[in-house]
């Protein structure tokens, strides 16, 4: 059954999952690139992050308004909320970035660690979802596990392309 605006349950947060997949290809992208000032990194992270929370918000308040359903204030706010973790996703691999120099990095250990930010997000997103939505232990290691091999399959892909 396809969501529509009217369905999304505020446990819902796929947006998060994906959104710290998006984050992780977004740095894997840059990174093959080779060096390059961490502010544009940080600011395509979250610039990344927007616009495909506009693109979902668009999606969905389309989805719902094909399926005849009214688009007041209330909807589409509740679904610019819905779909927020997307955005929040891409900050803590933002951050990272952001702090690397702190941390004595340069920018290929910048990408490391940002990378390594988005997969741990990712693995977070999914189990607090299951959480939520009252996912049993046996569950809950399953979606960290697939979201864990997702995210290093990514990891594997800049392995292979940088190499």
């Amino acid at each position: 059954m396809p969501r529509t605006a009217g369905s999304r349950s505020h446990a819902d947060y796929t947006g998060g999952v994906y959104g710290s997949m998006l984050a992780a290809g977004v740095v894997i992208g840059a990174g093959t690139l080779g060096d390059f000032p961490r502010v544009e990194l940080v600011l395509l992270l979250l610039l990344t992050g927007v616009v495909f929370w506009v693109a979902h918000v668009h999606a969905q308040l389309f989805g719902a308004r094909l399926a005849q359903q009214s688009l007041d204030r209330r909807t589409v706010l509740r679904v610019c909320r819905e779909e927020w973790p997307l955005v929040d996703a891409a900050v803590p691999p933002a951050v990272a970035v952001a702090v690397s120099p702190l941390l004595g990095l340069d920018v290929q250990g910048a990408v490391w660690l940002a990378v390594s930010v988005a997969v741990a997000g990712q693995v977070g997103w999914s189990l607090a979802a299951a959480r939520r939505a009252g996912a049993s232990p046996g569950q809950m290691t399953l979606t960290a596990a697939v979201n864990l091999f997702l995210g290093l399959l990514i990891i594997g892909f800049k392995l292979v392309v940088t190499h």
